[in-house]
């Protein structure tokens, strides 16, 4: 590889503390070149399902870079610190489940490296601070051009950690799936997708049944928020494919009470 112009960074590092701006400075001072571009620092702090499915939904959108994931609740254990290849670009993060589906989602994983390689971390490593002393300056210095090879000894992609898969068990006409995510609006991203829901045999101006842990309703399928009146529910594919529950000028999860982690079940009315 040749180096690459961008590096992303996406962190549960928040925006009240300078743990961003350090990466940052760490990145300008080995590559002053580079250009960086934010993912997002809002993470839950250690939510490393959350940040999976910001990655995955979102690195295929970017440009050939170095991508920077930390979500590391792990930081200073025996965990490893790893760059993984995928298409155009590098993960460079923790192994712990984090990077994995986001290089699935763009390319798949061709190549695995262990982060050893002291010459391209800071002199001085901290216990507790990776991001700064060794995600960033690996990042910086793939940038320029250091090939991935160089960072340390290959590892076997099947040895890398993974999340457990998210629930979705369809049959008999209906679908029991996990709540993958909720976003800034309040939307329920589900661990299912234009797939199941043909499996189910629904389509856009259907209605449905969705039963949550705390209620249930009829729902509509829709292909837009604004396919049902304001305030009333609507099941539909988001932006980046998954099944999604929504509110037209609301919070769908303030509505349900759901929550990442809980499940819910769809079934044809």
């Amino acid at each position: 590889m040749a180096g690459f112009e961008w590096i992303s960074l996406c962190t549960d590092y928040g925006y009240v503390d300078g743990f961003v701006a350090a990466c940052h400075g760490v990145i300008a001072r080995i590559a002053p070149r580079a250009r960086v571009l934010d993912v997002t620092h809002a993470i839950g702090p250690g939510d490393v399902r959350r940040g999976s499915v910001v990655l995955a939904d979102t690195l295929p959108w970017l440009p050939p870079a170095v991508h920077v994931a930390v979500v590391d609740p792990g930081v200073g254990t025996a965990r490893r610190g790893v760059a993984l290849l995928s298409g155009e670009a590098v993960l460079v993060g923790p192994d712990n489940g984090l990077l994995v589906p986001a290089a699935h989602a763009l390319d798949g994983i061709r190549a695995a490296y262990e982060l050893l390689e002291p010459r391209y971390q800071l002199p001085r490593i901290s216990a507790t601070f990776h991001g700064r002393d060794v995600f960033a300056p690996v990042a910086a210095h793939l940038a320029r051009g250091v090939p991935p090879e160089s960072l340390g000894p290959a590892l076997d992609p099947v040895t890398l950690v993974t999340l457990p898969a998210p629930v979705c068990q369809l049959e008999d006409g209906r679908i029991r799936v996990e709540v993958l995510a909720v976003d800034h609006f309040g939307n329920v991203a589900l661990a299912a997708g234009a797939a199941e829901l043909a499996a189910l045999g629904l389509r856009a101006g259907d209605s449905a049944t969705l039963r949550w842990p705390t209620g249930a309703q009829l729902v509509r399928l829709g292909r837009t928020f604004a396919d049902v009146a304001a305030g009333e529910l609507v099941v539909l594919l988001d932006s980046a494919g998954h099944l999604a529950l929504a509110c037209h000028g609301g919070s769908a999860a303030r509505h349900t009470g759901l929550r990442p982690g809980a499940t819910v079940e769809l079934s044809t009315a």
